[in-house]
């Protein structure tokens, strides 16, 4: 998997997985389930690739020959 994920953006989805998942403790009844969601932004950030970002022809990690 070739990363896809740049700075900001790794650091923006850390933030809001971290805020989706202290869902579960903020929230009471089976409302608070919603912030397991977290998890997805959080895995994303971490591994520097999204899913969607191929077919949505976005790459927000700066390229290789830009960073020389």
């Amino acid at each position: 998997m070739k990363p896809n994920v740049g700075g900001i953006d790794r650091i923006l989805r850390f933030v809001v997985g971290v805020c989706l998942l202290s869902l579960l403790v903020l929230l009471e009844g089976n409302v608070r389930w919603v912030g397991l969601l977290g998890l997805v932004p959080i895995a994303t950030a971490t591994l520097r690739w999204c899913p969607l970002y191929p077919l949505l022809g976005i790459n927000t990690c700066p390229s290789r020959s830009s960073l020389a």
